[in-house]
């Protein structure tokens, strides 16, 4: 789906406005959710907690200065919002960032508590994509150079080439036992 026309004011006050968080930790749970773990200490758990809704924004490489702005400074002091132009979608309490190549909206279906840790299990919604990249009407992730973490090296990467086809790769090894 497409991104909806941006409202072209900035919104967000820093504190009950919209409020956007860099995470390292994110899984899968299934085809239709998604689970980021947070820190207990993040001002945004408590913001999605109360909404019951969340969104996942993708950026693209050319967004790390944000990206890491956003995971360096709490939402409980700066106004995180006023960096990007924010709208919403279907479920009305989730900001998304128009600059993202890509954005989910997700409903909280559950929260695992951890000691340290709250980890977010979240229905997608709506998935809007920039036209750019698409092709075919699918997402293209060579188009949309989605930024990466690694931990090991403490470093941003841009993702890589696509050089094998998933279900098929090894499927010679089938007979083989």
């Amino acid at each position: 789906m497409s991104l909806p026309h941006a409202n072209d004011s900035r919104r967000g006050n820093g504190r009950g406005g919209p409020n956007f968080v860099t995470i390292a930790h994110v899984g899968i749970m299934d085809l239709g959710s998604v689970s980021p773990g947070m820190a207990k200490a993040h001002y945004t758990n408590a913001g999605i907690k109360e909404n019951g809704t969340f969104s996942i924004n993708l950026p693209s490489a050319d967004m790390v200065k944000e990206t890491y702005y956003c995971g360096l400074v709490s939402g409980k002091h700066v106004d995180k919002a006023q960096l990007f132009h924010v709208f919403y979608g279907n479920l009305k309490t989730a900001p998304m960032i128009t600059e993202c190549p890509i954005s989910t909206e997700r409903r909280l279906i559950k929260v695992v508590d951890f000691p340290k840790h709250d980890v977010f299990i979240g229905e997608i919604v709506t998935t809007y994509a920039e036209d750019a990249v698409l092709t075919d009407g699918v997402v293209d992730y060579g188009k949309v150079r989605p930024l990466l973490f690694t931990m090991t090296d403490q470093s941003y990467w841009e993702l890589g080439k696509r050089f094998a086809k998933t279900w098929s790769i090894g499927k010679e090894f089938e007979g083989e036992k």
